[in-house]
């Protein structure tokens, strides 16, 4: 049965040291939410309206876990970044076959003209919207923003995919310049400009939304030799959830949640162009599953917390230890899973072997 881990900390004396955090002052509510107007003489449960985009909406704040103004109901509305292949194309064929509205995108125009055609082809074009983005640009963000409200009107679920190891797997002496700095504007700074537009755009709504940042290998501390820089970005991603709940907390802005999302070891391209050790083969048989078999359980815990009304952060993993321990032994007293991912590979290259390199690039399998 899919399980949902408890929820995460929210405390910012949780987070950080020092003194337990007071009210912020108007002085300094401005200072960090300068798009925010400050409200005086704030009541705990208490609502306020204001005026944005040309039509009025009121945003609850206070304690007691209020949570928005309007509830989240379905079908939702989703956007997932690096959506055009991998688990995020996972993602949105999962949420579009359970009658969700869904926005791609990717730097990439040429991979968002053909994944969203081929998603309008099987889901309907009234259901599936694609646009170029770069993450690593704070003004394609905003302009993401601007072409979610002007196709959807709003956005209930939004989904931090968007990552990379520059395809290198080597020690970090021997990386270059290029590389780290791709490395660290997706992964880190990316993250951190979705963050922020996605925060600003719901909070204004009446019904809130959700913010999912997916971690990767290194999120848990372990060490990550011969991708170090990625698996040093991916374990921000948990302290940032962590820094942006306390803040959203500190400032009373309850209809807004930022969630960690775990797919575990997805056989992707990211992945696979790393898989050239006897360790990491090994691992990945008994460890890594498709996009499709982890969208499959992802969505479903993902559309729940809306669905419960739920305003309580959660992390959600696929790949949890027991699960993972599990299959370790089943391989090593058993057997099981040997070579699963290799028989796989060489079953799609059976079957591929005719289409062009520029078809069989965007599958993503074991190698």
């Amino acid at each position: 049965m899919a399980t949902v881990a408890a929820p995460l900390p929210l405390r910012a004396t949780e987070c950080c040291a020092g003194p337990a955090p007071c009210r912020l002052s108007s002085s300094d509510a401005r200072a960090r939410f300068p798009s925010r107007p400050v409200q005086r003489g704030l009541v705990a449960g208490a609502c306020r309206r204001r005026e944005s985009a040309g039509f009025r909406v009121e945003a609850l704040f206070g304690g007691g876990g209020v949570g928005p103004k309007e509830p989240i109901v379905p079908p939702y509305n989703v956007l997932i970044t690096g959506s055009t292949k991998g688990i995020g194309y996972a993602l949105a064929k999962k949420f579009l076959k359970a009658g969700d509205n869904v926005v791609i995108c990717s730097r990439s125009a040429e991979r968002v003209e053909s994944a969203a055609s081929d998603l309008k082809k099987e889901f309907g074009e009234q259901h599936v919207w694609g646009t170029v983005c770069d993450v690593r640009e704070g003004k394609d963000v905003k302009a993401l923003v601007d072409f979610a409200r002007d196709k959807l009107g709003y956005i209930d679920i939004w989904i931090n995919n968007a990552g990379s190891n520059a395809y290198s797997f080597k020690p970090l002496v021997e990386t270059s310049d290029e590389a780290l700095i791709e490395v660290i504007t997706t992964n880190t700074l990316g993250l951190m400009l979705c963050c922020r537009e996605a925060i600003n755009m719901m909070w204004s709504q009446p019904r809130g939304g959700h913010i999912f940042n997916i971690d990767g290998a290194g999120s848990d501390g372990r060490p990550t030799p011969r991708f170090a820089a990625y698996g040093a970005t991916k374990r921000s991603v948990v302290h940032l959830t962590k820094s942006l709940q306390a803040e959203l907390q500190m400032n009373e802005v309850n209809n807004v949640v930022v969630h960690n999302l775990s797919p575990g070891m997805v056989t992707t391209e990211l992945l696979m162009s790393g898989a050239t050790t006897k360790q990491a083969k090994f691992f990945i048989n008994i460890l890594a599953e498709p996009p499709e078999v982890v969208a499959d359980y992802l969505v479903p815990n993902i559309r729940a917390i809306p669905t419960n009304q739920s305003m309580k952060p959660t992390y959600i993993r696929f790949l949890t230890g027991l699960k993972a321990y599990s299959r370790i032994f089943s391989r090593l007293a058993f057997g099981a899973r040997r070579n699963k991912c290799w028989r796989h590979r060489a079953l799609i290259r059976s079957h591929t072997s005719s289409l062009p390199d520029k078809f069989t690039s965007t599958l993503y399998y074991c190698t």
